[in-house]
């Protein structure tokens, strides 16, 4: 079976997890490693015990060993990179936030059209297992017409100094670190785009939004509502609510290794003395895959760029998303006083 060969563009937390599913997938290698600094690069290709040539990032765009390039830099490089390995011929699997605007992510796609290079957006979870299991069952009609979606993806961060997530400069904050998620997931599963979009937010000293709300109404009556933040604690669990159930996926966004689930369940209003409800038992969908989460996209993505196979996150989706995210963006934007 042929085999992709990845270059990855840059060396930190991400870039180690996929690394580490490449290595365990079924249908990638990982040639090239590109830092700031060669020997960053080394280091980081010694450290996961990789065979794998150590350079800049240019030096990784125009290295002929390599055919995919996975982009895992600060959201503000995304696009340049991006277009860079487009242009150079690779195709390129890029970390979400696909782009700072959705004129970016635009120009990206078009970059991609002409060069004949596949372009996806790295939402892993839109790549396993459990979130195709979730959209089957919405589908096909398990849960009724769908009415809401409730999503968050909360943490706390402890260490800020040099955490690019808090400087401005480079797009941080948790809307556009994992806002985006929750935006993505809101409009797969409302199945469309919102019509009306509404968010507030606090923020850090250093002008990053560090927690955010927020509410879509969809044009086919649906709502969603999401919590973000990088300074509390939430359960992050998704659920779509329809007219004969709700779904619940309590690990929607990095699914256990090798597993996952989706719940399928029915309420019965609740009883206001005090009594039992009556509610059915809820329908368990487990899933399995032995191979590592960032395998399972690397694969997936291997599927695209091999075998002609559709992307998991096409244009249109990431180009959408990218514009709410700028209409969110502009809505929570800092007074200047």
């Amino acid at each position: 079976m042929r085999k992709l060969r990845w270059g990855i563009l840059g060396t930190g937390n991400i870039a180690r997890q996929f690394v580490a599913g490449v290595i365990g997938s079924e249908r990638g290698v990982v040639t090239a490693v590109g830092s700031r600094s060669p020997a960053a690069a080394a280091a980081f290709s010694e450290s996961l015990g990789i065979n794998a040539v150590a350079g800049s990032y240019a030096d990784v765009v125009g290295a002929s060993e390599c055919d995919a390039l996975y982009v895992s830099l600060p959201n503000t490089l995304h696009h340049a990179w991006a277009i860079a390995g487009m242009k150079a011929g690779k195709h390129v699997l890029c970390e979400k936030p696909l782009a700072v605007t959705a004129a970016e992510a635009e120009e990206m796609f078009d970059v991609s059209r002409r060069t004949g290079r596949v372009l996806i957006e790295a939402f892993m979870y839109r790549a396993h297992p459990q979130t195709q299991k979730a959209i089957e069952l919405v589908r096909g009609g398990a849960i009724g017409k769908v009415h809401s979606v409730r999503t968050s993806f909360c943490f706390r961060v402890r260490k800020i100094a040099g955490n690019i997530r808090f400087d401005p400069a480079l797009a941080g904050g948790a809307l556009m670190d994992v806002g985006c998620y929750c935006v993505n997931f809101s409009r797969l599963f409302a199945a469309g785009e919102p019509a009306d979009v509404h968010a507030v937010a606090a923020h850090h000293v250093s002008g990053v939004d560090e927690l955010v709300s927020g509410i879509m109404r969809f044009a086919n009556g649906a709502h969603a509502d999401f919590v973000v933040a990088m300074n509390t604690h939430a359960d992050n669990t998704a659920y779509v609510c329809g007219d004969e159930g709700f779904l619940r996926i309590p690990v929607p966004w990095k699914p256990a290794a090798g597993g996952g689930e989706v719940i399928v369940a029915r309420s019965t209003p609740p009883k206001q003395d005090g009594g039992a409800t009556t509610a059915p038992p809820p329908e368990i969908h487990r899933i399995t895959d032995a191979r590592p989460l960032y395998g399972i996209e690397a694969d997936a993505f291997a599927a695209c760029v091999l075998d002609g196979a559709p992307p998991f996150v096409d244009a249109a989706d990431s180009v959408g998303n990218a514009r709410v995210l700028d209409t969110l963006r502009q809505l929570i934007a800092p007074t200047v006083q």
